[in-house]
């Protein structure tokens, strides 16, 4: 099963009011609070939507809101909470 969590990389994401959605390339599909990564609860749609998916879908990144989310990180729930 670690193996699994080792090799989880996005294949698609997208932003409700709440939350970010992340579909992973072998089927999961995670919702994640925007309340876990303040910048992107502070950003605007448009900024939330600015991001670049690197690595082959390992990594995300908004260059606007200095923001990095691995995506591994996500599937293990460890998730860095930081006053902005």
């Amino acid at each position: 099963m670690s193996s699994l969590k080792n090799d989880a990389r996005a294949d698609k994401i997208w932003f409700d009011q709440d939350n970010m959605w992340v579909l992973f390339t072998d089927g999961r599909q995670l919702s994640v609070p925007l309340a876990y990564f303040p910048r992107l609860q502070k950003a605007t749609m448009e900024q939330r939507e600015n991001f670049v998916m690197s690595g082959g879908g390992y990594g995300l990144h908004w260059d606007e809101l200095d923001e990095d989310i691995h995506v591994q990180n996500l599937l293990a729930g460890s998730y860095e909470r930081v006053a902005v």
